[in-house]
């Protein structure tokens, strides 16, 4: 268990391990096709997290990057097939964030917060604008903030940083 996870049962540990993989399908699939580039970027993502992020996260991206591309597969293979039918399915799952980033400490669930936005962001890139990525479609646009998890604000007296909007390199 990592430590962001101390206070938490199982079904919640299991959550935030999944929230990765239901983020990149929510985004992905957003505007009706779950394509290659998009979970290939999220993979890429994932692993630059792993060796890259802030220390309130030390361990999670690790952790969920072990199986990542397998739960994303078996997640997308289980999901209904129409988009809205999907959407609302992922978005009620990842709704129930709301009710664990409370009993985690403060800076965690900022940390976790900020961290499952900024990535949904990055999978949104992935398929849009010049030569397939950069530009965010007005499908993803729509979840893309994960409008169905309440924001979680860094505490005043935290003097670790969230992810920079991070560049990463094709």
């Amino acid at each position: 268990m990592i430590p962001q996870f101390a206070g938490l049962n199982d079904t919640e540990q299991k959550l935030l391990k999944n929230a990765i993989p239901l983020i990149t399908a929510l985004i992905a699939g957003a505007d009706g096709n779950i394509d290659s580039a998009e979970k290939e970027w999220a993979a890429k993502i994932m692993k630059i997290r792993g060796y890259q992020h802030p220390p309130a996260l030390e361990g999670y991206y690790k952790l969920v990057g072990e199986e990542f591309a397998t739960q994303l597969d078996e997640l997308i293979s289980t999901l209904p097939i129409g988009t809205d039918e999907r959407i609302s399915m992922i978005s009620e799952e990842l709704a129930q964030l709301n009710d664990i980033f409370p009993k985690m400490d403060p800076l965690h669930a900022a940390h976790f917060y900020h961290s499952f936005v900024t990535f949904a962001e990055h999978v949104a890139k992935a398929s849009g604008g010049i030569l397939g990525f950069g530009a965010i479609s007005r499908a993803e646009g729509k979840y893309v903030g994960l409008p169905m998890i309440n924001k979680v604000e860094m505490p005043e007296d935290a003097d670790d940083a969230p992810f920079e909007d991070e560049e990463v390199e094709e």
